[in-house]
């Protein structure tokens, strides 16, 4: 059986990325203002050689790297005070990257689609220096080398400034927002979009290709923000196999991207969940066999540093390993994800959001979404049922950070498969814990018509943008519910 979704990287110790810290400064780059410019009466200023350097990025045992033109990773750079130092580099894997020395020099950002960037400083003081790479995530997955410098200080160069202080626990400002996107398209997974049963079969090989897109989205009315996606959509396409399949999946970068992108997935044995052997460079793809030895549904995500960021863009998504004999059937099946993202601006405000790497290390976010965007499940998607149907819902944290207590306003869950687990059943649940990258089913039976409202009970979260609508058709049984009142039509809302 084979399914493709179209048009659609090592670093599980890596998960945790910090800022890197500014040191004190051991060279000065070439194009100083005028008034940093040694006055007249000062000695001259050593002049040494000029050391031309070619780099460019690429991937070597699993690892994001810097080269040199004889393939050496991460060569150590040299020189001597008094020597210039000019750096030409390209990306050569298409990814987004920078070259970066703290106090020493710092490149604009270049991809694959840039043309050769040029940085050229002057060495002034003597010493070990490391350069690297300031995307988040990238410098801990392997893109940094060392700057040596020998010989005495330039007494000339103009000492460089400390630092300025920072207050301990204060979020930067946030500058102005720029215009929405006027390319933004919906990123919303629609719920409806659940595989179909697989019935009782032997196992088989099932083959998937997911291709991972960065797009400008919808985030709310007014408002977008550049996703990054497991085919287009957020959460990814829910993928459904049996309990001792063997699954092929080819994960391919599309090549206008500006990260590496992977996948790990919760219930694959081996290979960090096969996110040590997808890092994939845009244009790329790479390809996993694996075994679903366990039934359950499982959580799948993108394993490259930034991890909080890749997976707050956007990308999770589900995989329903079914156990041998099937799950119970019932009349409809939902696929719901619940995510945190972190943007530099507040919610609410209309523009282009940009991810803000402060505000998820402090986990703090500006919106909670059911499916990707404020409003996916009730103005964008429908769910929808008839009075008296079995009602089944495959619900899962991507986070990266926040736990959920799902909630169905109206409702009981007569079953809870928790944390996923098909063989572990609860009856009559009112609200279940489900943590950051896990999932769990829920199963119910409507009998009575209105909107029931999808919710994570910490409802502050609400107004955050985490609420969905099932819509419950047919006739009321006054014996089940009854009131005089008209009552709330639409509490989302």
């Amino acid at each position: 059986m084979s399914r493709s979704f179209a048009p659609i990287a090592y670093a599980v110790a890596v998960l945790f990325v910090s800022a890197p810290l500014i040191g004190s400064v051991g060279a000065t780059v070439i194009a100083r203002n005028a008034a940093n410019k040694p006055s007249a009466t000062a000695p001259a200023a050593k002049q040494g050689a000029v050391h031309k350097i070619v780099l460019k990025t690429g991937m070597a045992n699993g690892k994001m790297v810097y080269m040199d033109a004889k393939g050496t990773v991460n060569p150590t750079l040299k020189g001597n005070v008094g020597d210039t130092i000019e750096i030409t580099i390209t990306s050569g894997e298409g990814a987004q990257h920078d070259i970066v020395a703290d106090g020493v020099f710092k490149s604009p950002m270049f991809d694959g689609k840039s043309a050769p960037t040029k940085v050229t400083f002057k060495l002034t003081q003597s010493g070990k220096f490391t350069y690297y790479c300031s995307v988040p995530g990238h410098r801990q997955i392997g893109m940094e080398g060392l700057l040596e410098v020998t010989g005495p200080a330039d007494s000339s160069a103009k000492a460089p400034a400390a630092p300025a202080t920072a207050v301990i626990g204060a979020a930067p400002a946030a500058g102005p927002i720029a215009p929405a996107s006027t390319k933004a398209v919906s990123i919303s997974q629609d719920p409806n979009a659940v595989p179909s049963p697989l019935g009782n079969r032997p196992p088989q090989l099932v083959k998937y290709a997911i291709e991972t897109v960065e797009l400008d989205g919808k985030l709310d009315d007014g408002t977008t923000f550049t996703y990054w996606t497991f085919a287009k959509k957020v959460p990814g396409p829910m993928l459904r196999v049996k309990e001792g399949d063997t699954i092929e999946l080819a994960l391919t970068n599309r090549k206008d991207s500006k990260a590496v992108h992977s996948i790990d997935l919760h219930a694959t044995t081996g290979g960090l969940g096969g996110g040590e052997h997808t890092q994939v460079a845009p244009g790329e793809t790479k390809t996993i066999t694996w075994k679903a030895l366990n039934p359950g549904l499982y959580v799948y995500h993108c394993a490259t540093p930034s991890v909080a960021h890749h997976i707050s863009a956007g990308m999770y998504g589900l995989i329903l390993v079914e156990p041998k004999g099937g799950l119970p059937k019932v009349d409809k099946e939902f696929y719901v994800m619940q995510g945190d993202l972190y943007t530099n601006h507040k919610f609410g405000t209309k523009g282009h959001h940009e991810y803000s790497h402060d505000k998820a290390g402090d986990e703090l976010p500006s919106y909670y979404t059911f499916n990707g965007s404020v409003g996916a499940l009730g103005k964008e998607h429908r769910m929808e049922v008839n009075v008296g149907q079995t009602v089944r819902v495959y619900f899962g944290v991507g986070g990266p950070n926040k736990v959920s207590s799902f909630h169905v306003i109206g409702e009981i869950f007569d079953k809870v498969y928790s944390e996923g687990s098909t063989n572990t059943v609860k009856e009559n649940v009112q609200t279940t814990l489900v943590p950051a990258g896990g999932a769990t089913i829920v199963d119910f039976k409507v009998q009575h018509p209105g909107k029931y409202i999808l919710v994570d009970h910490a409802l502050s979260r609400a107004g955050k943008g985490l609420a969905g609508i099932l819509e419950v058709k047919g006739k009321a049984d006054a014996t089940v519910y009854k009131s005089s009142d008209k009552g709330m039509t639409d509490m989302a809302h």
